[in-house]
């Protein structure tokens, strides 16, 4: 557990402080004085007695007893001066800057591993080695700049990466945000970014604790124990972005199912996210924009009031935001704009966008965005865009913004684009306590990705119809790894309440030919053997006759490593996929999405950690960009969402209680008159 002398240290102790501020020892020794810590400071440098005013010492031998010791001095000399902080000095919590440890060699990750043990035997704290330090109310332990403003209320920030850390310092700056505290963990040899996520979670106290966290995040190192703090805090009332870095590749597993070849780390940590209430974010100025956005009064629904001075930057704004599914609704045509109308310029437009105009003042700005708070009600929220147009300053304008930010119930999100020509002006509206969103498209993208994020989503089984000890006896039955047999793939399903087409599977000509005429033509006949059916010629449709049966029978059999066929009535519907993969930490990634060829050809998939409870089922089902297809667009039959929801609930139970199943394909999915039905499927276990 973190202790409280890495947070509220009595003292700290510089190893390798200087009076040179472009070294990591004498800039953060600035940066500790400049931030106004209020304990005893130290420093250990033997070629001084005084560094910035602090009273030197030649050795961690001569220094007093410290809380926290800052670590800036090469790699080759840490292990002893630590060894000395923390079984002689009493030092409980340590900063290491230095790099050279298991970032870069396996000599310098044994040296790290080492330096571990000696802190941890003591009971110690260790952030890093190889980070920028650590920032909060109390102390300001960085070696960067810059330093953000620090506000109870502003921004926690956890970095995997020192040098990404800062960058996001930078970016959330310049749109006003505030910090709270900043982590940077650097390669986590003893504390990740999980253990602060869990630090946090437990020490939660809503009054006096930031509720905006923003990630960047480079490995995850326990996704169970990141799910579950993560979604503890955002019950909590806490709103947390997260770049998760490094996951574009599938990985170096040669993998023989649909599910396999989609089903990746990326997939695994967008499913992850999604369970937690993660809002996921891709690029350093968005998690910035979202965390802006996070600071603002929450967005109740997707109807948003436009008002501008400027009609370009609205349409930009109404294009993004209309594309991402929220609504700019109408207002002209009533009694209520015709009268808000009257009272701006002319020339004004009430549709929505409201625009006043160029030449609209701060009066006119303010009529509109009260009638957008009181009198047209079916607004959620309000985007104002406001710059200067180079020939007067708009610092009243601006005013009016503050004062109607701080009164009005309904969110307002500001877009002052007028970075250069209104500098002075955006600065003294930040300066308020604002953030600033200078473009429209950035904050449509991030107001979309905020609302589309589900809240947490349960963890539980959900098992009625879900038959446990036949799903064990099945599993236990099957002597070895690999794809399993038809038939028991057929048993599993029937034992997990899986809907399955009636089938047979023979080498017998005779048996097809008999469970053919019983079923009724028209059949689908399909090789079992070759794990890629369809690559080799192995599914054939609408077969209607016993003479065309026994053709295709004899011509799959002789198709390289088939050992039977399969017969199945041919029924017609929607094609729909389902399938599941294990990923190492992550437990069972399951997929849902369109089925057939088009599982592969766009990939539009959803993804869940099972277990998976109906709702967060649903979530997937609606997240997919092919969702209005399920809805039945364009005059089509919509398909039964609460019966795949079902599926793939009966799915993940599967999995919970089979977890020697590494890949599972149900390909596809049939949405039928009669209900939602697998009728193909296949399971590779490893026993």
């Amino acid at each position: 557990m973190i202790n409280q002398e890495l947070i509220n240290p009595n003292s700290i102790v510089v190893i390798g402080g200087s009076n040179k501020t472009s070294k990591p020892g004498g800039n953060c020794l600035r940066n500790i004085l400049n931030g106004g810590y209020k304990g005893n400071l130290y420093v250990v440098n033997p070629k001084e007695t005084e560094v910035q005013g602090v009273r030197s010492y030649p050795s961690v031998y001569d220094i007093p007893p410290t809380d926290l010791a800052i670590i800036a001095i090469p790699a080759q000399s840490c292990l002893e001066a630590i060894t000395v902080l923390v079984k002689e000095k009493g030092v409980k919590a340590l900063i290491m800057y230095t790099a050279g440890f298991g970032e870069e060699t396996a000599e310098g990750g044994k040296l790290e591993k080492q330096i571990v043990d000696v802190i941890s035997s003591a009971g110690a704290n260790l952030i890093g080695p190889n980070c920028i330090g650590m920032l909060n109310r109390y102390h300001h332990s960085l070696f960067t700049l810059p330093i953000p403003e620090m506000d109870p209320t502003g921004v926690d920030m956890i970095s995997s990466s020192g040098g990404t850390c800062l960058f996001i310092i930078e970016s959330s700056i310049r749109m006003g945000l505030r910090f709270n505290s900043v982590w940077s963990i650097g390669n986590g040899a003893q504390i990740t970014v999980e253990d602060v996520l869990e630090y946090m979670d437990e020490k939660f106290d809503p009054e006096t604790d930031s509720k905006i966290k923003l990630l960047y995040i480079e490995s995850i190192k326990d996704p169970d124990k990141l799910l579950e703090h993560t979604s503890s805090l955002i019950r909590k009332g806490c709103r947390i972005a997260a770049i998760k870095s490094g996951s574009s590749e599938s990985g170096s597993r040669a993998a023989s199912s649909h599910t396999g070849a989609m089903a990746n780390s990326d997939l695994a940590v967008e499913a992850l996210f999604r369970k937690a209430g993660i809002v996921r974010c891709f690029s350093r100025e968005e998690l910035a924009t979202v965390g802006a956005v996070f600071t603002l009064k929450e967005l109740k629904g997707k109807n948003i009031g436009i008002v501008t001075h400027a009609g370009g930057p609205a349409v930009i704004l109404t294009d993004a935001l209309a594309k991402g599914g929220m609504e700019i609704p109408k207002l002209s045509d009533t009694a209520i704009a015709d009268e808000l109308k009257k009272q701006l310029l002319p020339g004004s437009s009430v549709s929505n966008p409201i625009d006043i105009i160029g030449t609209g003042g701060p009066e006119h700005l303010a009529i509109s965005i009260d009638y957008c708070e009181s009198k047209f009600e079916h607004i959620d929220g309000i985007a104002v865009i406001f710059g200067s147009p180079g020939l007067t300053r708009v610092y009243e304008a601006y005013d009016v913004l503050d004062q109607k930010m701080r009164t009005c119930s309904k969110p307002i999100f500001p877009i002052l684009p007028s970075v250069s020509t209104a500098w002075d002006e955006t600065d003294f509206f930040i300066k308020k306590g604002h953030v600033n969103f200078s473009d429209e498209v950035g904050l449509a993208d991030a107001l979309i990705k905020v609302l589309k994020t589900p809240h947490p989503l349960a963890n539980s089984l959900e098992l009625r119809g879900v038959d446990i000890p036949l799903i064990r006896r099945i599993i236990e039955r099957i002597p070895q790894s690999g794809y399993i047999e038809p038939k028991e793939v057929q048993a599993l399903f029937k034992a997990a309440n899986i809907p399955m087409v009636e089938e047979l599977v023979s080498a017998g000509w005779e048996e097809i030919c008999a469970f053919a005429e019983q079923i009724n033509y028209p059949v689908v006949a399909k090789v079992v053997g070759p794990v890629h059916k369809s690559d080799v010629g192995g599914v054939v449709l609408n077969i209607r006759s016993q003479e065309h049966l026994h053709f295709e029978f004899s011509r799959l059999m002789e198709i390289p490593e088939a050992k039977a066929v399969m017969v199945q009535p041919m029924l017609n519907g929607m094609e729909l996929f389902a399938g599941a993969k294990y990923e190492e930490k992550f437990g069972h990634i399951v997929l849902c999405g369109l089925g057939g060829i088009f599982v592969e050809i766009f990939k539009d998939v959803a993804s869940g950690l099972a277990p998976l409870a109906t709702e967060e089922a649903l979530s997937m089902i609606r997240s997919l960009r092919g969702y209005k297809v399920f809805e039945g667009a364009r005059g089509q039959q919509g398909i039964d969402e609460h019966q795949f929801a079902k599926i793939i609930v009966h799915l993940s139970a599967l999995l919970r209680f089979a977890t020697e199943i590494k890949e599972l394909d149900i390909n596809p999915l049939l949405a039928t008159e009669r209900g939602i039905i697998a009728v193909d499927a296949r399971i590779r276990i490893e026993k």
